[in-house]
């Protein structure tokens, strides 16, 4: 796969996420939600950096399953349960996130929700892949 991130001239620069990302390959990969559950269907984390690395590392790991990596991530949207919270902490979300999926980043967007599937969830992630 390849991709190219856009980044218009008109737009504010991009922090965190990419404003467009052109992919091409042959497969596409749609990626449920993933939240902080671990293999026991357990939401672990207390603390919104917490839960947000486990379910990154949930989200990779269908990811990797399906044959992809982080690269060829071409959209992720964050729901959270407080944005404020989100954007308090966002400087340590990104460090999470340039740790286990590098600095390209895929289009994004964080939406604010009532509450998700599992009460003690706080954020969720899902997306799909573009791959060769």
């Amino acid at each position: 796969m390849t991709t190219e991130r856009v980044r218009p001239a008109d737009l504010s620069p991009p922090t965190g996420f990419s404003h467009a990302v052109v992919a091409t390959g042959s497969r596409v990969v749609f990626l449920a939600g993933q939240t902080a559950l671990d293999t026991d269907g357990k939401v672990v984390g207390r603390t919104l950096p917490e839960q947000f690395e486990r379910a990154l590392t949930n989200l990779l790991a269908a990811l990797a399953a399906a044959g992809g990596n982080p690269a060829d991530l071409a959209r992720v949207t964050v729901y959270a349960t407080d944005v404020a919270a989100y954007r308090a902490q966002v400087a340590e979300l990104g460090r999470i996130w340039r740790q286990l999926a590098g600095r390209d980043y895929p289009a994004m967007a964080v939406v604010e929700v009532v509450r998700l599937w599992d009460e003690e969830a706080m954020v969720e992630l899902d997306g799909f892949a573009v791959l060769p």
